[in-house]
């Protein structure tokens, strides 16, 4: 039997024991986004690069695992930290 539970405190959820904040979520996203256009990368050519489906991301609907969080900080030359430090 599977226990569903869906409780919302401001804009966190939790749903199944996984935590999903959406103002992080959109700040992550609008980073990444940002860190792709300044390199004038488009979502295609990230994907050739990477194998990772950056457009998914960039909506900022969905979590982000931190393993993918540092691929993507790793191909952008860019710590964790200072992806962190830069996000408005």
């Amino acid at each position: 039997m599977c226990h569903y539970y869906f409780f919302r405190f401001s804009q966190i959820a939790l749903f199944m024991g996984q935590i999903k904040n959406e103002i992080l979520l959109r700040k992550i996203a609008l980073q990444i986004k940002a860190l792709r256009v300044e390199r004038k990368l488009t979502q295609a050519a990230f994907f050739e690069d990477t194998s990772i489906h950056i457009a998914r991301i960039e909506t900022g609907r969905n979590n982000i695992s931190v393993s993918t969080l540092n691929a993507i900080c790793e191909y952008f030359e860019i710590s964790l930290s200072d992806f962190f430090t830069n996000i408005k």
